[in-house]
């Protein structure tokens, strides 16, 4: 009977999202439809070849305002209805655990859809701190694998590289736990590195390409982190040089 409930409960959540993202796609449609709807009746007296190139032209336009549109939708309705993400352990069909999937839910309709073409832009910036991410100057973003906005504070100057995955999530014997993730400014995150959930990251710190972070990991400022799961270069050196006094 329990398990009728939850997937019950999933396939209602699931139909719900269906319904709440084709209201967020029909409106963010609306200004590249009133667009097209322009142009076509603008080119009706033309001959075929300069018509298609018109319209043509006009679909791709109207793609970019979707994509655009939806990002500004998506950040007003969080804003309004203050949807923010508190850290903690949460069972997975609790009110908090279901407000964690229908943010998710928000985000991934853009990333699924449009997020590719704003990568290392300034609007991928706007739509990070539309989702409620603390942000400083400069952040560079090369990756769309970034979730859990609101629990994430990047600082000034910081380069997130292409694939990289950070997490302010985690679930572990059936509880949802969200931890903050802070990055410090002048920081690298290699490329298809991944940001487990509670790590923070201190100023000028490199975190190497394919390095994984373990959950709550501190990283010093300055230090430089390798390999799955990662691991210390700055440590590792201090503790070869202990071990060749002590071999000495």
């Amino acid at each position: 009977m329990k398990s009728f409930i939850i997937t019950l409960v999933q396939l209602i959540f699931t139909v719900f999202m269906y319904f709440m993202g084709s209201v967020f796609f029909g409106i963010a449609m609306i200004p590249g439809l009133a667009l097209l709807m322009k142009v076509w009746n603008a080119t009706l007296d033309f001959s075929l070849i300069p018509r298609l190139f018109f319209l043509g032209t006009t679909l791709a336009i109207g793609y970019f305002l979707f994509g655009l549109s939806l990002i500004v939708l998506v950040g007003i309705f969080r804003f309004i209805f203050r949807l923010r993400l508190s850290e903690g352990e949460y069972p997975m069909f609790s009110a908090e655990a279901l407000k964690w999937a229908f943010i998710s839910s928000l985000y991934l309709m853009i990333n699924y859809t449009f997020i590719d073409f704003i990568l290392l832009t300034p609007f991928a910036n706007l739509l990070f701190r539309m989702l409620g991410a603390k942000l400083g100057k400069n952040v560079q973003f090369n990756s769309k694998n970034v979730f859990d906005a609101t629990l994430l504070e990047i600082g000034d100057n910081t380069v997130i590289g292409g694939g990289a995955i950070i997490n302010g999530h985690i679930v572990e014997r059936g509880k949802l736990k969200l931890r903050k993730v802070k990055i410090g400014k002048n920081v690298t995150i290699g490329s298809h590195s991944t940001i487990m959930p509670g790590c923070e990251i201190g100023d000028r710190a490199i975190i190497a390409a394919s390095t994984t972070l373990q959950k709550d990991t501190k990283v010093e400022p300055r230090d430089v982190w390798v390999g799955m799961p990662a691991e210390s270069l700055r440590e590792k050196i201090r503790n070869e040089k202990a071990q060749d006094k002590e071999n000495d």
